[in-house]
């Protein structure tokens, strides 16, 4: 029988996301009342990084610890991985001595690559094309503070990366409105973007204008810090600051995946302000995964 993988959101059906949703927060009020919750002892998560990170992996190791499981780190310099080996042939050999495994990398192909040749759960902690781990945090975040989020509207203002990317899938499989403002050079591609559920403009403010809630992200991600310089002048007029944010319905939240260059894709005032739900955002990574690792090991 072949392993049930998370590399996508578009693995899920919108009624598993939805329930994977109410479990993060059934978990999160658990932890909150200290309650114990070890359904995967004697359970091993391995945690593959090729790229670094501080949410995915504390989030990840603390949340697998909590289960009653155990977690391994490994980095390139720690495998043969990282001197070449296939990664057809790691994959075969770590999945037979653990039992989930979280991949973090550049290259979406790897973690497919990856998933076809593993015996275990595979997920997607980070790839150039989605990050769904992330994606599961902001739609709990978004639950928990403003209810189902079916038939709202998401402003996405920045790059048409890996977090734009989830977004558009999510819109899709839970019938939100998703306005992706953004310079052109840097638009999505054409074939995302429909006209109706996903909308692409080069106007920041009709981009937010009357949405539930604003994202962002750092205007260069990693591996394109080359392209610094040229991505500050073109994104500038897409920074979320005070005045943008009055083009959202009064009642919208702000979003953002952290870590957050302030001053530049989004002001301090805006990111400490009373509209932004960030810290809220970071902790349900926690939670979201917890849901998400028991899904993957204990659904039959």
């Amino acid at each position: 029988m072949q392993p049930r993988h998370f590399l996508t959101l578009d693995d899920c059906t919108p009624e598993e996301i939805l329930t994977l949703i109410r479990r993060a927060t059934e978990l999160k009020h658990l932890r909150e009342r200290g309650e114990d919750h070890e359904p995967l002892h004697g359970k091993v998560l391995g945690m593959i990084f090729e790229k670094s990170s501080t949410r995915t992996r504390v989030s990840f190791e603390a949340g697998m610890a909590q289960l009653g499981g155990s977690s391994l780190f490994l980095s390139p310099r720690d495998t043969q991985l990282g001197r070449g080996e296939p990664v057809e042939d790691t994959a075969r050999v770590i999945s037979s001595m653990l039992d989930v495994i979280m991949v973090r990398t550049a290259g979406h192909d790897v973690v497919e690559r990856f998933a076809n040749h593993s015996r275990v759960p595979v997920i997607n902690g980070l790839t150039d094309d989605a990050h769904p781990c992330q994606l599961l945090a902001d739609l709990q975040t978004f639950t928990e503070h403003r209810g189902d989020i079916a038939g709202r509207t998401v402003a996405w203002l920045g790059d048409s990366n890996n977090m734009c990317r989830s977004y558009i899938r999510a819109a899709h499989l839970l019938d939100f409105k998703l306005r992706i403002g953004c310079p052109g050079e840097y638009a999505p591609k054409p074939e995302l973007v429909d006209g109706e559920r996903i909308v692409f403009t080069t106007d920041p403010a009709a981009a937010v204008d009357g949405a539930d809630v604003v994202v962002t992200d750092v205007w260069a991600s990693m591996g394109f810090e080359s392209e610094e310089k040229e991505r500050m002048a073109a994104f500038q007029p897409y920074q979320v600051n005070a005045e943008l944010m009055q083009h959202a319905a009064d009642d919208a939240i702000f979003m953002h995946c952290l870590p957050a260059h302030r001053g530049e894709e989004v002001t301090t005032d805006v990111l400490e302000g009373p509209q932004s739900v960030v810290w809220d955002e970071a902790e349900n990574r926690l939670h979201a995964q917890k849901a998400l690792l028991e899904f993957l090991l204990l659904t039959p």
